[in-house]
C-alpha cells in the first residue's frame, strides 16, 4: 500500500468547573486514557490538549472530592472545545458506605503478581504508592478484588513510562485463572541518559511488533501477512471428560486439606486436561473475513468459533500447555480470541473500544493475554516504520 500523507493532529481544550459550586477548578488533572496526553487545569479551570493523533480516546477528568468525568472523544484535525462540569461525591442515607480495607502485604503481593504480571519487564516494575490500592480477598471464592480513589503511580523502567493510574476495576478469579482490569492510564516518558532512551525505544519497538494494537492496526492497512500475522478459524467444543473448572478446583482444595493423596493426583489429572476439543482451519483467513467498517473510524471484528492469531517473527520460548499448537508449527507466539458476544469493535489507535452490548468484548489467550502493563504502550505509539505513514480506510469492506 502506498504511504500517504499524515492525517492533520487535533486539539482539544475547555474548562472545567463545579457544578455545585459554580466555581473553577484549578489543577484539575484532564488526561486522554491510555495515552501520553495529559495536562491540570489552570486557576480559570482552562485546559488544552494538543497535537493528538487522530482517533477515538476517553477524556478523563480528576479531581480530589469530585466523580470523575469520562466522555468518548473521536479526534480529527478539528478542533473540539467543552465545557466539563464535576459533582461532588455525595454517599445518601440508603447507600452503602464505602469502606476501606486495611492494607495487607500479602494481598498486594497477589495484585502485584496478577496486576503487572511475572515477565522480565515486570521485575522492572514499581509502584510507589502501594497503599493506594484498596484490595480485598475472598479466600472461599479464590477472588482478589481491588480498586483505587487516587492515581496509583508506577514506574515501569523496562519501557521508560511512569503511568498514572486510576484503577477502577480489578478482579482476579483464581478459580478461572481470569485477570479483569478496568482503569484509565495515562503515560509520561521518563528522563534518562542518551543510552538509557535508546533502550528503551529498542523495548518499546519490541513491545509494539506482535501486539493486539500491531495486529489491529495491521488489519485497518489491509497488510496482515506483510507484517507477519497469519489468521485461522478455531473450532472448540468442550471436553465432556473433563469436569467444570470450579468443580475441579474445589476438590483439590478439599483433598488437600484431608491429605487424601490419591483422590489429589486423579483431580490433578482432571486439572489437566484440555478444557476443549480443539479443530484449526487449515486455510489462512483474510482480512474480510474477520472484519468490517462500522465508520470510518470505528471497526467491527467479527467471526464464528475463536480467531487463531499467529505472529511469525516472534518465537514463544515458554509455551502455554493450555494454547492448542499443531505439531507441524514452529514455537511462533500465538493468541486465541473469542468474542463475548456477536462483534467487537476497535478504532484507529488499534484498540478494543467496546462490544455490542457486553461489559466485555474479548477474551484473549496466549501471547496478548501475557502482556499485562509492562508490556503495554500508549494507544498514541507510532512504531518506526510508521511514522510518516498512517491507515488507509477507502477500501475497507462495510458491515457484514
Amino acid at each position: 500500500m502506498p504511504a500517504i500523507a499524515a492525517a492533520q493532529n487535533g486539539i482539544i481544550t475547555g474548562k472545567v468547573i463545579s457544578a455545585d459550586l459554580q466555581i473553577p477548578l484549578n489543577e484539575a488533572s484532564v488526561f486522554l486514557s491510555n495515552a501520553t496526553y495529559g495536562t491540570a487545569t489552570a486557576s480559570n479551570g482552562t485546559f488544552t490538549l494538543q497535537n493528538i493523533r487522530p482517533g477515538q480516546y476517553e477524556l478523563v477528568v480528576s479531581y480530589v472530592g469530585y466523580d470523575s468525568y469520562h466522555k468518548t472523544i473521536m479526534v480529527t484535525g478539528a478542533s473540539i472545545n467543552l465545557s466539563i462540569e464535576m459533582h461532588l461525591k455525595s454517599y445518601g442515607l440508603n447507600e452503602v458506605a464505602i469502606t476501606s480495607h486495611k492494607f495487607s502485604k500479602e494481598n498486594f503481593a497477589m495484585f502485584v503478581q496478577h496486576f503487572l504480571g511475572v515477565s522480565q519487564n515486570a521485575k522492572q516494575c514499581k509502584i510507589i504508592n502501594p497503599k493506594a490500592v484498596d484490595l480485598y480477598y475472598n479466600a472461599a471464592d479464590k477472588v482478589l478484588k481491588g480498586h483505587s480513589d487516587d492515581f496509583i503511580i508506577i514506574e515501569n523502567r523496562a519501557l521508560g513510562y511512569k503511568l498514572k493510574y486510576l484503577l477502577g476495576e480489578f478482579k482476579w478469579d483464581g478459580i478461572d485463572g481470569i485477570t479483569t482490569i478496568g482503569g484509565q492510564p495515562l503515560y509520561e516518558d521518563l528522563k534518562g541518559s542518551k543510552a538509557q532512551l535508546a533502550r528503551w525505544h529498542q523495548k518499546r519497538e519490541e513491545a509494539y511488533h506482535g501486539s493486539s494494537m500491531h495486529f489491529y492496526r495491521s488489519l485497518i492497512n489491509n497488510e496482515v501477512a506483510a507484517q507477519g500475522f497469519m489468521m485461522y478459524h478455531l473450532v472448540r467444543v468442550p471436553n465432556s471428560q473433563r469436569p467444570p473448572q470450579h468443580v475441579i478446583v474445589k476438590k483439590i482444595d478439599q483433598f488437600m486439606a484431608e491429605r487424601n493423596r490419591d483422590s489429589v493426583i486423579r483431580w490433578q489429572n482432571l486439572y489437566n486436561l484440555r478444557k476443549y476439543i480443539e479443530t484449526l482451519g487449515t486455510l489462512a483467513l483474510l482480512p474480510e473475513d474477520v472484519y468490517s467498517r462500522l465508520s470510518s473510524d470505528v471497526f467491527a471484528l467479527h467471526f464464528p468459533g475463536s480467531l487463531y492469531v499467529v505472529y511469525t517473527k516472534k518465537h514463544d520460548n515458554n509455551l502455554n500447555d493450555l494454547i492448542y499448537r499443531p505439531l507441524t508449527m514452529e514455537n511462533f507466539q500465538c493468541t486465541i480470541v473469542t468474542l463475548y458476544g456477536k462483534f467487537a469493535q476497535f478504532d484507529l489507535n488499534g484498540v478494543v473500544i467496546g462490544g455490542d452490548g457486553e461489559s466485555r468484548s474479548t477474551l484473549n489467550e496466549g501471547a496478548w493475554a501475557d502482556n499485562l502493563m509492562p508490556e503495554l504502550l500508549p494507544v498514541n505509539y507510532v512504531p518506526d516504520d510508521k511514522k510518516t505513514t498512517q491507515a488507509s480506510t477507502s477500501n475497507l469492506p462495510p458491515l457484514k
